[in-house]
């Protein structure tokens, strides 16, 4: 059993990059290493690349960064100049698998990639507790040493915890309006020169309304396929299917909106990359489980908990060929800004409670 390692990021350090001494900066140097190693791996691409192109591609790719958000890739380059790598090195780091979408739209095999299910839950379901959200962060195993929590006070706009793996501006989270913001991978055809998916969540994060952060995925000229989710204090929701150009958005209802890694749209399942047989099942299996499970019933944190926890389909261990695993698990309580999060899979490790802006 692991607790969840916190780094704290409190005014101008946010903007200085989170390098908490050597060993932080070489952990960041070795998970920017793998990254750019998986997404040159043809298995995930679903074409073989040269680590020089997939740098080139994120190359490429730095001043759309700039152009959404210039402070968050303001902390994007001090971070990377911190840890002693290149700011396309960072950018793969981060947004490895809109990378890989971007290297695969040239064409390819079926790609090895399978990732994360997550639940937005109603207020009218949850007993009192208002409005709720789950997932799961799947990742290739290497991924899981580098799983870290983000406690973000900059100086300006609102503090977050920001659940992420080193080297990322930021993955999954809740900031101290309540807003919350949760990610699925897709698999798409149409990756571009755009915006990665890890600036898209921190700059939800930095919104003050729920608008605000619809507005943030909206808004952007996304990279690679990724669905969204988002919630606010009062238990709003809304889900975003998006591969790179194509969005498709559904409100939270009476019924919770669960979602894992294959497109349920149409629109969408046109832009939508062949995959192995059985990955898109297990995608399936997950959605099919994790609905079942929430079908009837009070929701509460508990129930939410064992359902990451979940044994047969949805918390996962690194197993070959794909190695894929449940590297950590979240749930948000939006109402009270509280966050419940492991490391590593939720069935071997303990749950920590934390409140965002907090003592």
């Amino acid at each position: 059993m692991r607790p969840l390692r916190v780094l704290a990021l409190a005014g101008d350090a946010v903007r200085r990059g989170r390098i908490h001494g050597e060993a932080h900066a070489a952990a960041i140097r070795e998970y920017a290493d793998e990254r750019i190693a998986l997404a040159a791996n043809g298995a995930w691409a679903g074409r073989p690349a040269t680590p020089e192109d997939v740098l080139a591609i994120a190359r490429s790719m730095l001043p759309a960064h700039e152009a959404y958000d210039a402070d968050l890739y303001a902390e994007m380059r001090a971070m990377a100049e911190a840890a002693g790598i290149s700011p396309e090195a960072a950018l793969v780091a981060g947004g490895f698998t809109d990378l890989v979408d971007t290297v695969r739209s040239a064409g390819g095999p079926q790609p090895e990639e399978d990732d994360c299910t997550a639940v937005l839950v109603p207020a009218s379901r949850t007993g009192g507790l208002g409005g709720l959200f789950a997932q799961t962060w799947d990742m290739h195993d290497s991924a899981t040493p580098h799983v870290v929590l983000l406690d973000v006070r900059p100086p300006q706009g609102p503090a977050a915890l920001v659940f992420s793996t080193v080297g990322c501006l930021g993955q999954i989270g809740v900031n101290e309006l309540g807003i919350t913001v949760g990610i699925n991978n897709l698999v798409c055809t149409d990756g571009r020169v755009g915006v990665t998916w890890n600036f898209v969540v921190r700059r939800a994060l930095a919104a003050t309304t729920f608008e605000g952060a619809v507005e943030a995925v909206r808004s952007a000229a996304l990279a690679g396929g990724h669905d969204y989710l988002v919630m606010d204090a009062s238990g709003r929701g809304i889900n975003f299917e998006c591969t790179a150009r194509v969005r498709v958005e559904e409100e939270l209802g009476e019924a919770p909106i669960v979602h894992t890694n294959h497109c349920v749209h149409e629109r969408t399942r046109r832009r939508e990359a062949k995959r192995d047989a059985g990955l898109l099942a297990s995608s399936h299996q997950r959605l099919l489980t994790a609905q079942r499970e929430l079908e009837h019933g009070t929701i509460n944190l508990a129930r939410l908990q064992s359902l990451m926890a979940e044994p047969t389909c949805i918390c996962r261990h690194g197993e070959p060929p794909g190695h894929i695993e449940t590297s950590g698990a979240i749930v948000v309580r939006p109402e009270t800004r509280e966050l419940w999060a492991t490391w590593g899979p939720p069935d071997c490790n303990p749950w920590q409670r934390f409140v965002c802006g907090g003592a």
